[in-house]
C-alpha cells in the first residue's frame, strides 16, 4: 500500500476534512524582494517569468473572480466540495499590509476550509502574521503559510540566488508556529551543487524546526531564466531521473513520518519550460519512485532521529 510509503496529503486531507479538498491556485499582483532590487535583481537562477504561477489565472481578475471560475471547474470536474485557496505566484507577502487583508479576507467563502499562502522566509511581518492567526480564529479556518527553501547548503543557496539564508528560514519558522499557523516548506531534491548528505540534513532540519508539510520536486529548466543560460553555456549539468529518485528516497526515510507530503515531484508546463523532468510524465516518475521503495523496503521515517520507535 502506497499508505505505508509516506505521508498522502491527499488522504490527509480526506481524513481531516472527511471528503475531497482540492486547492485552487490564486494569482495577485506582488512580485519578490528578489527581483525588483530590494534583496536582488533577476531572482532565483531557475525562477521564470511567472515566478512559480505557470497554471494561474491573470492577476488582473479579482481573487473572488479567480476562486469562482476554477472552482466552478474543479468542483464540477472532481465533484469537490471543499477548498484552498493557494496564493502561489512569488513572495505573496511581499506587498502592503492592507492589499494583503483585502486579498485574503476575499477568498473567504462558505466552501474554503483553509488558506495557503506561499512566501520567501525573509518577506513576513509580525503584522501579517497577527493577521492571519486572527482570520484562523475568526473564521474557524486552517491557514498555512507555504516558506521556499530549496536547500540548505549555504554555498547552494547563493549559487542559486535565493538571497536568504538556512537561517532566515529557522528564524521564520519560530514566529510563523508561534503565531499558531501551519508551515509547508519547499525542496529541490537535485540540485547539482548538493551532495546527498545535503538532502538528508534537509530533511533532517526541516522535521526538527516541525515543518507540517513539504513539497520536493526536481530541477527545472524554464526558458528566459539564467538557468537556462548556464544550461546552453554548459556551466551546468543536471542529475537524472534515477539520482532524483535516490534522493527523494534519501529524503523521504530521513523525514519526521507525522510530516505530510503534499507533494514528491511536480512539474511545470511544456510551454513554459525546456527540461522538466527528463521529458516524463510526473506521475511515471512517482509510480516508479513507490515501486522501489516498496522493492527496497523504505519508508518515510525509517532512519528519523527522532523515531522512538513508532513503527
Amino acid at each position: 500500500m502506497t499508505e505505508n510509503l509516506y505521508n498522502i496529503y491527499s488522504t490527509w486531507l480526506k481524513q481531516r476534512y472527511g471528503e475531497k479538498v482540492y486547492k485552487i491556485p490564486v494569482n495577485i499582483p506582488v512580485t519578490c524582494p528578489n527581483r525588483d532590487g530590494t534583496i536582488a535583481t533577476g531572482g532565483c537562477v531557475y525562477c521564470g517569468a511567472k515566478g512559480g504561477g505557470n497554471e494561474t489565472l491573470s492577476d488582473q481578475l479579482s481573487v473572488s473572480e479567480q476562486l469562482e471560475r476554477n472552482i466552478a471547474y474543479i468542483g464540477k470536474r472532481y465533484h469537490a466540495k471543499k477548498f484552498i485557496p493557494y496564493f502561489q505566484s512569488f513572495s505573496n507577502t511581499y506587498c502592503e499590509l492592507p492589499d494583503f487583508q483585502k486579498w485574503i479576507l476575499e477568498a473567504i467563502r462558505p466552501d474554503v476550509v483553509e488558506i495557503a499562502v506561499s512566501t520567501r522566509p525573509d518577506c513576513i511581518t509580525d503584522e501579517q502574521l497577527q493577521f492571519l492567526a486572527m482570520v484562523k480564529k475568526e473564521q474557524a479556518i486552517e491557514v498555512t503559510i507555504e516558506l521556499g527553501l530549496q536547500s540548505v547548503n549555504e554555498k547552494t543557496l547563493q549559487i542559486i540566488n535565493r538571497g536568504h539564508t538556512l537561517a532566515d528560514y529557522e528564524q521564520a519558522m519560530e514566529r510563523i508556529k508561534a503565531a499558531g499557523l501551519s508551515t509547508c516548506t519547499h525542496m529541490i531534491l537535485d540540485l547539482p551543487w548538493d551532495q546527498e548528505a545535503d538532502v538528508i540534513d534537509g530533511a533532517e532540519i526541516v522535521s526538527r524546526k516541525g515543518s507540517d508539510f513539504v513539497k520536493c520536486h526536481s530541477l527545472y529548466i524554464e526558458k528566459n531564466t539564467v538557468l537556462k543560460q548556464w544550461y546552453d553555456e554548459k556551466k551546468v549539468t543536471l542529475l537524472t531521473k534515477e539520482d532524483y529518485i535516490i534522493r527523494a528516497i534519501l529524503f523521504l526515510e530521513h523525514l519526521d513520518p507525522e510530516i505530510v507530503v503534499q507533494r514528491l515531484i511536480g512539474r511545470v508546463p511544456k510551454e513554459d519550460s525546456v527540461i522538466t523532468n527528463w521529458h516524463t510524465s510526473w506521475w511515471k516518475i512517482k509510480d516508479e519512485l513507490e515501486a522501489q521503495m516498496k522493492q527496497e523496503n523504505n519508508y518515510q521515517g525509517r532512519k528519523f532521529s527522532g523515531m522512538n520507535n513508532k513503527r
